[in-house]
Protein backbone atom coordinates (compact mmCIF):
# COMPACT_ATOMS: atom_id res chain seq x y z
CA UNK A 1 0.00 0.00 0.00
CA UNK A 2 1.38 3.50 -0.69
CA UNK A 3 -0.15 6.49 0.09
CA UNK A 4 0.93 10.01 -1.23
CA UNK A 5 -0.70 12.96 -0.06
CA UNK A 6 -0.29 15.95 -2.13
CA UNK A 7 -1.15 19.59 -1.09
CA UNK A 8 0.48 22.88 -1.32
CA UNK A 9 3.07 21.62 -3.89
CA UNK A 10 4.59 19.25 -1.89
CA UNK A 11 4.10 15.49 -2.28
CA UNK A 12 4.47 13.17 1.21
CA UNK A 13 4.93 9.38 0.86
CA UNK A 14 3.58 6.87 3.87
CA UNK A 15 2.99 3.47 4.23
CA UNK A 16 -0.14 4.27 6.55
CA UNK A 17 -3.40 4.13 5.95
CA UNK A 18 -5.44 7.90 6.27
CA UNK A 19 -7.68 8.19 9.50
CA UNK A 20 -8.69 11.69 8.96
CA UNK A 21 -9.76 13.31 5.95
CA UNK A 22 -6.49 15.78 4.25
CA UNK A 23 -6.08 19.43 5.36
CA UNK A 24 -6.24 20.51 2.33
CA UNK A 25 -4.87 19.09 -0.62
CA UNK A 26 -6.27 15.48 -1.46
CA UNK A 27 -4.76 11.88 -1.04
CA UNK A 28 -3.78 9.04 -3.16
CA UNK A 29 -4.08 5.73 -1.89
CA UNK A 30 -2.48 2.86 -4.09
CA UNK A 31 -2.85 -0.71 -3.59
CA UNK A 32 -2.55 -3.99 -5.75
CA UNK A 33 -5.04 -5.95 -6.27
CA UNK A 34 -4.05 -8.84 -4.08
CA UNK A 35 -3.28 -6.05 -1.46
CA UNK A 36 -6.63 -4.86 -1.67
CA UNK A 37 -8.18 -8.17 -1.17
CA UNK A 38 -6.25 -8.98 1.70
CA UNK A 39 -7.05 -5.33 3.31
CA UNK A 40 -9.99 -4.43 2.11
CA UNK A 41 -11.91 -3.85 5.95
CA UNK A 42 -8.85 -1.66 6.78
CA UNK A 43 -9.15 0.23 3.35
CA UNK A 44 -12.46 0.92 3.59
CA UNK A 45 -12.20 1.76 7.77
CA UNK A 46 -9.80 4.38 6.42
CA UNK A 47 -12.00 5.48 3.09
CA UNK A 48 -14.80 5.90 5.58
CA UNK A 49 -12.57 8.65 7.88
CA UNK A 50 -10.94 10.81 4.91
CA UNK A 51 -13.49 10.77 2.58
CA UNK A 52 -17.08 10.13 4.89
CA UNK A 53 -17.99 7.11 2.54
CA UNK A 54 -17.42 3.62 1.63
CA UNK A 55 -17.21 1.89 -1.27
CA UNK A 56 -20.39 -0.23 -2.22
CA UNK A 57 -19.99 -4.64 -2.27
CA UNK A 58 -20.72 -4.33 -6.01
CA UNK A 59 -17.89 -2.04 -6.77
CA UNK A 60 -15.71 -3.70 -4.30
CA UNK A 61 -16.23 -6.80 -6.85
CA UNK A 62 -15.41 -4.56 -10.01
CA UNK A 63 -12.23 -3.82 -8.60
CA UNK A 64 -11.20 -7.44 -7.65
CA UNK A 65 -12.54 -8.71 -11.08
CA UNK A 66 -9.51 -9.34 -13.06
CA UNK A 67 -11.64 -10.21 -16.46
CA UNK A 68 -14.17 -7.27 -16.13
CA UNK A 69 -14.00 -4.26 -19.26
CA UNK A 70 -13.29 -0.87 -19.11
CA UNK A 71 -16.57 0.34 -17.21
CA UNK A 72 -17.78 3.84 -15.46
CA UNK A 73 -20.54 3.92 -12.84
CA UNK A 74 -20.78 6.39 -9.83
CA UNK A 75 -23.19 6.98 -7.12
CA UNK A 76 -23.94 10.23 -4.83
CA UNK A 77 -20.40 9.43 -2.89
CA UNK A 78 -17.81 8.81 -5.43
CA UNK A 79 -17.11 7.93 -9.38
CA UNK A 80 -16.35 4.28 -10.09
CA UNK A 81 -13.68 4.25 -13.36
CA UNK A 82 -12.59 0.46 -14.49
CA UNK A 83 -9.83 1.06 -17.24
CA UNK A 84 -7.86 -1.55 -19.04
CA UNK A 85 -4.31 -0.98 -19.33
CA UNK A 86 -2.55 -1.57 -22.70
CA UNK A 87 1.12 -1.26 -21.24
CA UNK A 88 4.11 -3.31 -22.74
CA UNK A 89 4.45 -6.02 -20.11
CA UNK A 90 7.63 -8.05 -19.65
CA UNK A 91 6.24 -10.58 -17.88
CA UNK A 92 8.01 -11.86 -14.35
CA UNK A 93 7.42 -14.12 -11.71
CA UNK A 94 4.89 -11.97 -8.93
CA UNK A 95 5.57 -13.39 -5.68
CA UNK A 96 1.86 -14.60 -4.31
CA UNK A 97 0.65 -14.22 -0.73
CA UNK A 98 -0.10 -17.69 1.07
CA UNK A 99 -3.85 -19.13 -0.45
CA UNK A 100 -3.91 -16.33 -3.29
CA UNK A 101 -3.49 -18.98 -6.36
CA UNK A 102 -7.53 -20.14 -5.76
CA UNK A 103 -8.54 -15.92 -6.20
CA UNK A 104 -9.63 -14.57 -9.43
CA UNK A 105 -7.77 -11.78 -8.42
CA UNK A 106 -4.64 -13.19 -9.35
CA UNK A 107 -5.36 -15.19 -12.29
CA UNK A 108 -3.81 -14.09 -15.83
CA UNK A 109 -6.08 -11.39 -17.29
CA UNK A 110 -5.82 -12.43 -20.34
CA UNK A 111 -4.31 -15.89 -22.29
CA UNK A 112 -1.29 -15.23 -23.68
CA UNK A 113 -1.50 -13.81 -27.21
CA UNK A 114 -0.22 -15.55 -30.08
CA UNK A 115 1.35 -13.73 -33.45
CA UNK A 116 3.50 -11.15 -33.34
CA UNK A 117 5.73 -11.47 -30.54
CA UNK A 118 5.05 -7.30 -29.38
CA UNK A 119 1.51 -8.36 -29.46
CA UNK A 120 1.80 -11.37 -26.53
CA UNK A 121 4.02 -8.63 -24.64
CA UNK A 122 0.85 -6.27 -24.05
CA UNK A 123 -1.11 -6.37 -20.79
CA UNK A 124 -4.28 -5.83 -20.45
CA UNK A 125 -5.40 -5.91 -16.62
CA UNK A 126 -7.85 -3.74 -15.56
CA UNK A 127 -6.54 -1.18 -13.16
CA UNK A 128 -10.08 0.44 -10.79
CA UNK A 129 -10.39 4.09 -10.01
CA UNK A 130 -12.46 5.58 -6.83
CA UNK A 131 -12.44 8.91 -7.03
CA UNK A 132 -14.08 10.49 -3.60
CA UNK A 133 -14.20 14.33 -3.83
CA UNK A 134 -10.56 14.76 -1.96
CA UNK A 135 -9.52 10.99 -2.24
CA UNK A 136 -8.19 8.53 -5.08
CA UNK A 137 -8.26 4.59 -4.39
CA UNK A 138 -6.47 3.07 -7.13
CA UNK A 139 -6.39 -0.66 -7.28
CA UNK A 140 -3.56 -1.99 -9.66
CA UNK A 141 -2.84 -5.64 -10.99
CA UNK A 142 0.55 -7.25 -9.33
CA UNK A 143 3.52 -5.70 -10.30
CA UNK A 144 2.24 -2.58 -12.16
CA UNK A 145 4.89 -0.77 -14.10
CA UNK A 146 1.98 2.11 -14.01
CA UNK A 147 1.95 2.64 -10.58
CA UNK A 148 5.84 2.59 -9.99
CA UNK A 149 5.95 5.11 -12.90
CA UNK A 150 3.72 7.63 -12.01
CA UNK A 151 4.85 7.49 -8.92
CA UNK A 152 7.95 8.36 -9.15
CA UNK A 153 6.61 10.88 -11.78
CA UNK A 154 4.42 12.37 -8.97
CA UNK A 155 7.53 12.00 -6.32
CA UNK A 156 9.52 14.05 -8.47
CA UNK A 157 7.42 16.53 -9.74
CA UNK A 158 6.88 17.23 -6.24
CA UNK A 159 10.99 18.50 -5.61
CA UNK A 160 11.92 22.12 -5.52
CA UNK A 161 14.12 21.23 -8.63
CA UNK A 162 11.06 20.26 -10.52
CA UNK A 163 8.32 23.04 -9.51
CA UNK A 164 11.31 25.54 -10.61
CA UNK A 165 11.54 23.62 -14.02
CA UNK A 166 7.50 24.13 -14.02
CA UNK A 167 6.80 20.85 -13.46
CA UNK A 168 3.04 20.92 -12.27
CA UNK A 169 1.26 18.64 -9.90
CA UNK A 170 -2.40 17.72 -10.54
CA UNK A 171 -5.05 20.39 -8.62
CA UNK A 172 -7.13 17.43 -7.03
CA UNK A 173 -8.11 13.70 -7.16
CA UNK A 174 -10.02 14.07 -10.58
CA UNK A 175 -7.00 15.40 -12.44
CA UNK A 176 -4.87 12.75 -10.88
CA UNK A 177 -6.85 10.28 -12.17
CA UNK A 178 -6.69 11.25 -15.97
CA UNK A 179 -3.62 11.48 -15.48
CA UNK A 180 -2.95 7.74 -14.85
CA UNK A 181 -5.54 6.59 -17.43
CA UNK A 182 -3.53 9.06 -20.16
CA UNK A 183 -0.32 7.37 -18.91
CA UNK A 184 -1.66 4.23 -19.70
CA UNK A 185 -3.26 4.74 -23.24
CA UNK A 186 0.26 6.85 -23.87
CA UNK A 187 2.00 3.41 -22.76
CA UNK A 188 0.12 1.33 -25.95
CA UNK A 189 0.63 4.29 -28.39
CA UNK A 190 4.63 3.82 -27.92
CA UNK A 191 4.15 0.22 -29.53
CA UNK A 192 2.81 1.43 -32.23
CA UNK A 193 6.58 1.46 -33.68
CA UNK A 194 7.04 -2.23 -33.19
CA UNK A 195 3.73 -3.14 -34.26
CA UNK A 196 3.96 -1.51 -37.51
CA UNK A 197 7.47 -3.26 -38.10
CA UNK A 198 6.58 -6.36 -37.39
CA UNK A 199 3.72 -6.53 -39.54
CA UNK A 200 5.62 -4.89 -42.29
CA UNK A 201 7.96 -7.42 -42.29
CA UNK A 202 5.30 -10.02 -42.53
CA UNK A 203 3.68 -7.59 -45.86
CA UNK A 204 6.66 -8.08 -47.34
CA UNK A 205 7.53 -11.83 -46.84
CA UNK A 206 3.48 -12.33 -47.94
CA UNK A 207 4.34 -10.34 -51.38
CA UNK A 208 7.99 -11.66 -51.94
CA UNK A 209 7.37 -13.68 -55.44
CA UNK A 210 10.61 -16.08 -53.82
CA UNK A 211 9.43 -16.72 -50.40
CA UNK A 212 6.56 -19.50 -49.62
CA UNK A 213 4.90 -17.86 -46.68
CA UNK A 214 4.06 -20.43 -44.22
CA UNK A 215 3.75 -18.83 -40.88
CA UNK A 216 0.01 -18.40 -41.23
CA UNK A 217 -0.97 -19.60 -37.73
CA UNK A 218 0.82 -17.16 -36.31
CA UNK A 219 -1.04 -14.47 -38.54
CA UNK A 220 -4.22 -15.69 -37.78
CA UNK A 221 -3.15 -15.52 -34.56
CA UNK A 222 -2.19 -11.73 -34.77
CA UNK A 223 -5.23 -10.72 -36.46
CA UNK A 224 -7.27 -12.23 -33.76
CA UNK A 225 -5.18 -10.09 -31.15
CA UNK A 226 -5.33 -7.16 -33.22
CA UNK A 227 -9.59 -7.48 -33.02
CA UNK A 228 -9.66 -8.09 -29.11
CA UNK A 229 -7.71 -4.68 -28.68
CA UNK A 230 -9.81 -3.15 -31.22
CA UNK A 231 -12.73 -4.16 -28.57
CA UNK A 232 -10.45 -3.31 -25.73
CA UNK A 233 -9.87 0.30 -26.64
CA UNK A 234 -14.17 0.53 -27.65
CA UNK A 235 -14.74 -0.07 -24.18
CA UNK A 236 -12.16 2.55 -22.88
CA UNK A 237 -13.64 4.91 -25.44
CA UNK A 238 -17.63 4.21 -23.65
CA UNK A 239 -16.00 4.30 -20.40
CA UNK A 240 -14.23 7.83 -21.12
CA UNK A 241 -17.18 9.38 -22.61
CA UNK A 242 -19.47 8.62 -19.99
CA UNK A 243 -16.79 10.20 -17.54
CA UNK A 244 -17.22 13.25 -20.36
CA UNK A 245 -20.88 12.79 -19.42
CA UNK A 246 -21.43 12.64 -16.00
CA UNK A 247 -18.71 16.00 -15.81
CA UNK A 248 -21.28 17.85 -17.56
CA UNK A 249 -23.36 17.42 -14.37
CA UNK A 250 -21.00 18.65 -12.35
CA UNK A 251 -21.84 22.68 -12.67
CA UNK A 252 -25.51 21.89 -11.85
CA UNK A 253 -24.40 21.03 -8.12
CA UNK A 254 -27.02 22.23 -6.13
CA UNK A 255 -24.61 23.65 -3.73
CA UNK A 256 -23.71 26.06 -6.49
CA UNK A 257 -23.47 29.35 -4.25
CA UNK A 258 -23.24 27.80 -1.22
CA UNK A 259 -19.91 28.06 0.42
CA UNK A 260 -17.39 26.85 -1.99
CA UNK A 261 -18.87 25.24 -5.01
CA UNK A 262 -17.05 22.44 -6.89
CA UNK A 263 -14.04 22.95 -4.36
CA UNK A 264 -12.92 19.40 -5.38
CA UNK A 265 -11.74 20.93 -8.64
CA UNK A 266 -10.37 23.70 -7.90
CA UNK A 267 -13.84 26.00 -9.04
CA UNK A 268 -15.47 26.47 -12.19
CA UNK A 269 -11.75 26.97 -14.43
CA UNK A 270 -10.55 23.97 -12.28
CA UNK A 271 -13.78 21.75 -13.74
CA UNK A 272 -13.28 23.05 -17.44
CA UNK A 273 -9.57 22.50 -17.62
CA UNK A 274 -10.55 19.04 -16.00
CA UNK A 275 -13.17 18.36 -19.47
CA UNK A 276 -10.26 19.57 -21.58
CA UNK A 277 -7.61 17.07 -19.96
CA UNK A 278 -10.80 14.64 -20.22
CA UNK A 279 -11.04 15.25 -24.13
CA UNK A 280 -7.41 14.88 -24.39
CA UNK A 281 -8.06 11.72 -22.81
CA UNK A 282 -10.34 10.87 -25.42
CA UNK A 283 -8.19 11.65 -28.54
CA UNK A 284 -5.60 9.73 -27.10
CA UNK A 285 -7.78 6.30 -27.04
CA UNK A 286 -9.18 7.46 -30.40
CA UNK A 287 -5.33 7.58 -31.82
CA UNK A 288 -5.01 3.67 -30.37
CA UNK A 289 -8.25 2.67 -31.97
CA UNK A 290 -7.59 4.48 -35.24
CA UNK A 291 -4.17 2.59 -35.57
CA UNK A 292 -5.60 -0.70 -34.39
CA UNK A 293 -7.97 -0.67 -37.00
CA UNK A 294 -5.17 0.41 -39.89
CA UNK A 295 -2.82 -2.67 -38.19
CA UNK A 296 -5.73 -4.86 -38.99
CA UNK A 297 -6.58 -3.84 -42.44
CA UNK A 298 -3.17 -3.91 -43.46
CA UNK A 299 -3.28 -7.36 -42.25
CA UNK A 300 -6.03 -8.16 -44.19
CA UNK A 301 -4.90 -6.34 -47.29
CA UNK A 302 -1.72 -8.08 -46.77
CA UNK A 303 -3.69 -11.45 -46.93
CA UNK A 304 -5.56 -10.52 -50.20
CA UNK A 305 -3.06 -9.47 -52.00
CA UNK A 306 -0.44 -12.57 -51.29
CA UNK A 307 -3.30 -14.51 -52.48
CA UNK A 308 -3.84 -12.17 -55.69
CA UNK A 309 -0.18 -12.78 -56.57
CA UNK A 310 -0.41 -16.07 -56.33
CA UNK A 311 -2.75 -16.49 -58.90
CA UNK A 312 -1.36 -13.75 -61.37
CA UNK A 313 1.98 -16.62 -61.01
CA UNK A 314 -0.62 -19.33 -61.64
CA UNK A 315 -1.80 -17.42 -64.34
CA UNK A 316 1.69 -16.26 -65.91
CA UNK A 317 2.75 -20.37 -65.49
CA UNK A 318 -0.70 -21.62 -67.52
CA UNK A 319 -0.17 -19.04 -70.06
CA UNK A 320 3.63 -19.89 -70.56
CA UNK A 321 2.61 -23.61 -71.00
CA UNK A 322 -0.31 -22.90 -73.06
CA UNK A 323 2.18 -20.86 -75.36
CA UNK A 324 4.76 -23.93 -75.84
CA UNK A 325 1.93 -26.43 -75.81
CA UNK A 326 0.70 -24.24 -78.93
CA UNK A 327 4.35 -24.35 -80.42
CA UNK A 328 4.92 -28.11 -79.98
CA UNK A 329 1.27 -29.18 -81.09
CA UNK A 330 2.03 -28.86 -85.64
CA UNK A 331 5.29 -30.50 -84.49
CA UNK A 332 3.75 -33.25 -83.02
CA UNK A 333 1.10 -33.27 -85.86
CA UNK A 334 3.81 -33.33 -88.60
CA UNK A 335 5.51 -36.27 -86.54
CA UNK A 336 2.58 -38.16 -86.22
CA UNK A 337 1.53 -38.07 -90.04
CA UNK A 338 5.08 -39.28 -90.88
CA UNK A 339 4.63 -41.97 -88.32
CA UNK A 340 1.63 -43.29 -90.38
CA UNK A 341 1.78 -47.09 -91.71
CA UNK A 342 1.29 -46.39 -95.32
CA UNK A 343 3.94 -47.74 -97.98
CA UNK A 344 3.88 -44.16 -99.73
CA UNK A 345 4.09 -41.21 -98.36
CA UNK A 346 5.87 -38.11 -99.95
CA UNK A 347 9.54 -37.87 -99.22
CA UNK A 348 9.42 -40.97 -96.79
CA UNK A 349 11.99 -42.83 -99.26
CA UNK A 350 14.06 -39.76 -100.37
CA UNK A 351 17.62 -39.02 -98.78
CA UNK A 352 17.03 -35.15 -98.18
CA UNK A 353 12.74 -36.19 -96.50
CA UNK A 354 14.35 -36.29 -92.63
CA UNK A 355 16.21 -32.90 -93.58
CA UNK A 356 13.14 -31.46 -94.81
CA UNK A 357 10.84 -32.56 -92.19
CA UNK A 358 13.17 -31.04 -89.94
CA UNK A 359 13.66 -27.90 -91.14
CA UNK A 360 9.78 -27.61 -91.57
CA UNK A 361 9.17 -28.27 -87.54
CA UNK A 362 11.86 -25.92 -87.39
CA UNK A 363 10.65 -23.27 -88.90
CA UNK A 364 7.01 -23.67 -87.48
CA UNK A 365 8.33 -23.30 -83.79
CA UNK A 366 10.37 -20.31 -84.32
CA UNK A 367 7.57 -18.57 -85.93
CA UNK A 368 5.39 -19.65 -83.66
CA UNK A 369 7.69 -18.90 -80.94
CA UNK A 370 8.38 -15.54 -82.50
CA UNK A 371 4.78 -14.66 -82.27
CA UNK A 372 4.40 -15.83 -78.77
CA UNK A 373 7.15 -13.48 -77.57
CA UNK A 374 5.53 -10.47 -79.76
CA UNK A 375 2.34 -11.12 -77.99
CA UNK A 376 4.25 -11.01 -74.34
CA UNK A 377 2.84 -14.70 -74.21
CA UNK A 378 6.47 -15.54 -73.49
CA UNK A 379 7.65 -12.56 -71.58
CA UNK A 380 9.26 -12.37 -68.71
CA UNK A 381 8.04 -11.85 -65.96
CA UNK A 382 9.22 -8.35 -64.33
CA UNK A 383 8.84 -9.50 -60.57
Amino acid sequence: MRVFSIQSGVVRESAALPEAPPDGGFLWLACERPEFEQAIAAIQASLLASAGATLVDLHVSDLLNQQLPSRFDYISSYDLLVFRRLAASHPAAVPLPAGAAASPAHRPSHPPRGGLPVLRRIDTSPVGFALFDHVLLTVHPAGCSVLTQYATRLVGAGTAASRAAGAQLPTGAAELMLRIVNLMVDGYLELRRDLTRQLDHWQTELLHPQARFTNWNALLQARTALHQLDQICEDQRSAIQDWIEALASWDMDPDIGAGQPLGHVGGQRGLELLRVRSRDVLEHIERVVTHVRRLEQNAETAVQMHFSVQSNRTNDIMRTLTALTAIFLPLNLIAGIFGMNFEFIPLLHKESGFWWAMGTMVLIASLLSGLFWRKRYLARSGR
